[in-house]
């Protein structure tokens, strides 16, 4: 019975407290830095929280060599997550092993497996298993022999590594020939690299050994594989392993993400949407419960904006919104770029969460014409033009626009339109070529004159603004009537889809070229119902009815989850009128028969992701005066968890933040420092501070580390406190973290971060419900 992933605690945790790693570091010139690990420095990045025993991560079997206990099951749990490319929580479960059995030479081999995206640490850690190896049994040593072999400084060619690496499992696979795992990563491996080494060796390589396999073991989650492989060839092949890859892993977000792939290439995007909001809800029980920033999760981010692609090619238009709108309102982290932590620029992944937010809602209500809910979501952080990203600016206000001048807003429409005008002026402007130099007073009477500079071809920005300015210049003359520069501005438009292309001839008059657009948008969008629903209004336009009637019946097929109120649709009631059909006249949608077992959507998790509660606290300053997270309910605050007066970076970090206190007092944000010192150290922090007086906010101690480890600001592995800062809201609900062996200094992120998340709207307590209940489709016959 699934709900919300089970929670197994074994008496392994237990053992694991009473033998950890290693103590917490003397403070010393000569040892690590607080918040650095004892072992290397692969080991400061990654989870450093303890791992626990997951229900629904797959079945596997790989015994490896160890007394110690608990330590085969976190191993076995390590390698699940590894099929399933669940890297962060694999890295989790073997340094569980690891720190059960500091010894244990495959815990190591399993920590660099899981840094398959890192070589610089998945070196350092294979090179730790290759120094403990000879404790390890001869089948273990061929592992950490193959994996080393990738590895390589000995090899510098790529391709001679990879084929070292696949040459070796290969030996694994047929000394042992009846390890499952050595054939499924064996698999793996000859699809990763195979193809590199020979163009025409993954496919047939890997059949043969996964369909014996997975005929022989039909519930190993290697059935992910088998969709990779497929997934850009034919994906046909891999219909009957996307029905079997969720039900293998189900705790295992993207082992429901990538049966998506296979049925968005086959156009059955209903389908798809299932599998992609199966995993979102998964990632987002899984962060939700344990603390972990969604965007710290491998591939969160991409199932989450091809969710709501495929919602929306289904015309389930409002929870794509939903979806999108709580995608900008996760917690973005930052990529320091330049210098320091403190003083380095900085930026947001264009593949974060936040950015394909932003860029899928706004498609959203262009797409789909929701001019209202455009306007004001543009007065709101979810698509206020951001201040210095003038391509978004561009992108917002030629929406605007285009709104404005559909509403018949025109003077509205008007102030955006000279936005772009003005943008694109300063853009020609910078293109102009230098005027030639004037002469020199003693030049050569018979010296040629120096010519001006040729001008430049126009750049792309350039072209961006001529395409954005013609579009919302094409809305302008529409609303004034003016269809001849309507047209004139249309032939500039670059930017525009097939179907909006074929809506604007059809406001134009041109009913045959707005019919040849449809047609022509319809075929290259298979099943997206958009295209289609705009073509049948344009045939109905035009009077031909019975054509339109025959593709309404398609459209009924394909619009099962349709939102109905979307103008799109709406336009379309008299034509279902017409056909006697009810107001609600999508057909209902019977499941396909080659689907997997499908549980309840519910069970996996919440729809949307929410901030977790902060954990309370209760602790003295160095005036004896007791603070706790109870007073400051109603108010936000920012916590600074340090390591005490004895940590440079630590007072460092403080002094960084001391000048933006009053910034933060702006924000109504109260600023508070959570020391590993005892009240009385407190003053030996005060004494350090580069304002000449005390801290501008208060200090608290915490020499039990009890709010440390309940903020997960600790190293689990290695006894230690680590460096944390936490923004919490006026509800105490938790809405940005960091974590991390070196404390957090960029002060104007923070800033920025948290303005932007305190003015969205506040997250509920518990997760909403769907706007409407989401298809529930189970096995055929069950």
């Amino acid at each position: 019975m699934l709900r919300y992933r089970g929670i197994i605690w074994l008496s392994a945790l237990a053992a694991f407290v009473a033998a950890p790693l290693a103590a917490q570091p003397v403070l010393d010139a000569t040892g690590p830095r607080p918040g650095h690990s004892t072992h290397g420095d692969a080991f400061n990045e990654g989870p450093r929280q303890r791992a626990y025993l997951m229900s629904g991560v797959g079945h596997v079997e790989f015994p490896i060599t160890t007394t110690a206990s608990g330590a085969q099951a976190f191993f076995n749990q390590g390698v699940a997550q590894l099929h399933g490319f669940w890297y962060f929580e694999a890295e989790r479960s073997f340094r569980q092993v690891a720190a059960l059995d500091a010894q244990s030479a495959m815990a190591h081999w399993g920590l660099a497996m899981a840094n398959i995206n890192n070589t610089r640490r998945a070196k350092e850690f294979i090179k730790k298993a290759v120094a403990l190896k000879p404790a390890a049994s001869p089948r273990e040593r061929l592992w950490i022999d193959a994996l080393a072999a990738l590895y390589s400084d000995e090899l510098k060619d790529a391709k001679a590594r990879q084929k070292a690496h696949i040459d070796q499992l290969t030996a694994i696979s047929e000394k042992f020939p009846d390890d499952i795992e050595a054939k499924a990563f064996l698999a793996l491996k000859i699809w990763m690299d195979g193809e590199k080494i020979s163009p025409s060796r993954p496919y047939t390589e890997v059949e043969k050994i996964l369909k014996p396999l997975l005929a022989a073991h039909p519930e190993h989650p290697a059935h992910h594989y088998r969709v990779h492989l497929w997934d850009y060839r034919d994906a046909k092949q891999a219909v009957e392993n996307a029905a079997a890859c969720g039900p293998a892993a189900d705790g295992i977000a993207h082992m429901w993400h990538m049966p998506g792939h296979v049925y968005s290439r086959l156009h059955r995007y209903a389908d798809a949407a299932w599998q992609q909001e199966a995993s979102a809800r998964v990632d987002h029980a899984h962060t939700m419960r344990d603390r972990v920033l969604p965007d710290q999760i491998h591939n969160y981010a991409h199932n989450n904006e091809w969710l709501t692609r495929d919602l929306s090619h289904v015309g389930r238009v409002r929870d794509a919104i939903a979806l999108a709108k709580n995608m900008i309102e996760l917690p973005r982290i930052p990529q320091i770029s330049k210098g320091t932590n403190a003083t380095g620029s900085y930026s947001v992944s264009k593949t974060s969460s936040h950015a394909y937010g932003r860029t899928h809602l706004l498609a959203l209500l262009n797409n789909y014409e929701l001019w209202n809910e455009l306007i004001a979501l543009a007065q709101t952080p979810y698509l206020a033009p951001a201040a210095k990203d003038t391509e978004d600016q561009v992108k917002i206000a030629k929406s605007l626009a285009k709104a404005y001048f559909s509403l018949g807003r025109t003077n509205e429409g008007q102030q955006q339109l000279a936005l772009l005008e003005k943008t694109l002026a300063l853009e020609r402007a910078k293109q102009l070529p230098k005027p030639a130099p004037a002469p020199a007073t003693n030049a050569p009477v018979n010296a040629p004159a120096k010519t001006a500079t040729k001008s430049p071809s126009p750049t792309n920005r350039q072209q961006q603004l001529e395409s954005a300015s013609a579009e919302a210049r094409t809305y302008a003359a529409l609303a004034a009537g003016n269809t001849t520069n309507a047209l004139a501005h249309l032939a500039k438009a670059k930017d525009l889809s097939k179907d909006e292309l074929a809506r604007l001839h059809l406001a134009l008059g041109d009913k045959t070229k707005a019919e040849q657009l449809a047609l022509e948008a319809v075929k290259s969008a298979t099943n997206q119902i958009r295209h289609l629903a705009t073509y049948i209004h344009i045939l109905q336009q035009s009077g031909k009815t019975q054509p339109a009637r025959d593709a309404f019946q398609k459209l009924r097929e394909q619009a099962a989850h349709a939102d109905l109120d979307l103008p799109l649709l709406a336009r379309l009631a008299p034509l279902a009128k017409d056909l006697d059909l009810p107001a609600d006249w999508r057909a209902k949608r019977i499941p396909a028969a080659d689907l997997g077992p499908r549980p309840p959507l519910d069970s996996l998790g919440p729809f949307r992701w929410q901030p977790s509660p902060a954990p309370e606290w209760s602790l003295p300053d160095s005036k004896g005066r007791t603070l706790s997270l109870a007073q400051f309910r109603g108010r936000p605050i920012v916590l600074l968890f340090y390591l005490g007066a004895g940590c440079p970076h630590c007072v460092e970090q403080l002094n960084i933040f001391a000048p933006a206190n009053a910034d933060f007092a702006k924000l109504g944000i109260t600023v508070i420092g959570v020391s590993t010192d005892t009240a009385d150290g407190l003053k030996a922090t005060f004494a350090k501070t580069t304002l000449g007086s005390a801290f501008p906010f208060p200090l608290v101690s915490d020499p039990s580390l009890s709010a440390f480890k309940s903020y997960r600001a600790y190293d689990d592995f290695e006894q230690m406190p680590l460096h944390g800062t936490f923004l919490i809201d006026a509800e105490g609900r938790v809405r940005w973290q960091d974590i991390s062996y070196q404390p957090f200094q960029q002060v104007d992120f923070l800033l920025e971060e948290a303005q932007r998340l305190l003015s969205l709207n506040k997250p509920a307590a518990v997760a909403p419900p769907l706007a409407k209940p989401a298809p529930r489709f189970g096995k055929p016959g069950s």
